[in-house]
């Protein structure tokens, strides 16, 4: 019998297995697919590629800006997915080499609870495995919702796996949905030169982020000649003689050669066999936990999306660890996914940690420090002057609620105010932190002294 068997390889199942083997535990890990789950596969990591790509092909596009005359260039989109796919080979290849080395035994097919410490596993040989385990995690996560309502079909309307497997590109692509995925997949298309549109159902685009980071953030994708309608829903999807017709209930109809779905994510708690073993499962279809991830059956758990606290792979990880400690150990720790910074690989970045300015103004009284990326002599000198750093304050403690930040290296930069906001530091003592010159972070330590207005590169 293994101490702890795991459903699923995602950042959650596999970085629990491996800190559960650290610890001396013995472990199975059960995943369908390839290991690495969605974000190694079909999201995170082949969407950074692909961005990585598009990213040099903006710096072609301006190198005369740098002094550097490029006469021609071609883009190979064959070549920008084969690259991508490598990539995504050598990591989860990496994974796999992590996993053995750590001798946990991976095994490849459909689990289901069969008991409160059974798994039956079919495999892909048809095959079935028995295994057994006195504590059971289920990390099986979330994939993108097939909304039928909206003509999926998987070839003209696809969600973010099939656009990510594309031989050819689109003759032009519309977006449902402008948040996170709709955002990044604008920009990664948008750049090889196909038109983009998207719709978002709210008043505006990325509507969980700041408003001031999502109003600046629309200004430059219309910049970049991507269309956007906010406030219209799609009533209607069909395939007509020259693509995709899209009807939106403000009357108007919009064709495209390509629809990609970006809203919604489903949980994929069906067809495990929670049913089986008396787990129980909230409306959404998440898998109901404590604060210690604990379901209603004690030796089983649940982390990452599957139990729809926060839907991100890092949160997901933080969880694994946390869990498997508890189960080892025999401690109570709770996982802290409380301070999670988001971030978003659009160009320029975007990232956020804690509350959004309304957020932290309806609270109490606040302070606001503000630095632009066009006032930051490194920013200046890579040519990446768009954006602003943004640090939200209690006007009584200084204590920081909030930072989001527009600009180059955000998803990077962000890492140091989500220290900040864990551990109540201030925002004089970032002021008075020292930051290299020239760098990019140096814009967060005068973001840090404009909260008392003492920031010394802007008026």
């Amino acid at each position: 019998m293994y101490d702890i068997g795991i459903l699923g390889g995602g950042p959650g199942g596999y970085v629990a297995a491996i800190r559960a083997a650290r610890l001396g535990a013995k472990v199975v890990l059960i995943e369908k697919d390839t290991i690495g789950g969605t974000c190694l596969n079909r999201g995170c990591i082949p969407t950074k590629a692909m961005l990585a790509s598009t990213g040099v092909l903006a710096n072609i596009k301006r190198s005369s800006e740098f002094g550097i005359n490029v006469d021609s260039y071609q883009i190979d989109f064959g070549k920008i997915m084969e690259r991508k796919d490598a990539v995504v080979k050598q990591l989860t290849g990496g994974v796999s080499s992590l996993l053995d080395f750590h001798k946990v035994t991976v095994i490849k097919g459909d689990g289901k609870l069969t008991s409160t410490t059974e798994i039956t596993v079919n495999k892909e040989d048809g095959s079935v495995d028995k295994v057994e385990a006195k504590n059971i995690i289920i990390a099986t996560g979330s994939e993108s919702a097939t909304i039928a309502a909206l003509g999926y079909n998987g070839k003209t309307v696809v969600t973010s796996k099939e656009i990510l497997e594309l031989k050819e590109m689109p003759s032009s692509l519309l977006i449902v949905g402008a948040g996170v995925i709709g955002c990044e997949f604008a920009m990664i298309y948008a750049e090889l030169g196909i038109p983009v549109t998207m719709v978002e159902a709210e008043a505006r685009i990325l509507p969980m982020i700041d408003e001031e980071i999502s109003k600046r953030f629309a200004l430059l994708l219309k910049k970049k000649k991507i269309g956007i309608q906010t406030g219209v829903m799609v009533e209607k999807v069909t395939d007509g003689p020259n693509g995709v017709d899209v009807s939106l209930n403000n009357g108007k109809t919009l064709n495209a050669g390509m629809v990609l779905i970006g809203i919604g994510r489903t949980l994929n708690s069906k067809g495990i066999g929670l049913e089986n073993v008396g787990v129980e499962v909230g409306p959404r279809g998440e898998v109901v936990t404590d604060e210690y991830l604990q379901t209603s059956v004690s030796n089983i758990y649940a982390i990452g999306d599957v139990d729809n606290r926060v839907l991100l792979a890092h949160a997901a990880s933080v969880q694994g660890n946390q869990v498997v400690e508890n189960i080892i150990k025999g401690t109570k720790g709770i996982p802290d996914i409380v301070d999670v910074p988001s971030c978003i690989y659009t160009s320029p970045e975007i990232a956020s940690i804690g509350l959004t300015e309304k957020e932290a103004a309806e609270k109490g009284p606040i302070k606001v420090g503000k630095f632009p990326f066009s006032a930051c002599g490194k920013a200046l000198c890579i040519g990446e002057k768009d954006g602003f750093v943004k640090i939200i304050t209690d006007a009584n403690t200084d204590k920081i609620l909030g930072a989001h930040i527009l600009g180059p290296h955000a998803t990077d930069l962000i890492a140091e105010l989500v220290l900040a906001v864990r551990k109540g530091l201030t925002a004089e003592d970032i002021a008075k932190t020292i930051h290299a010159h020239p760098t990019i972070s140096e814009s967060i330590m005068e973001a840090a002294e404009a909260v008392h207005g003492l920031a010394t590169h802007t008026l």
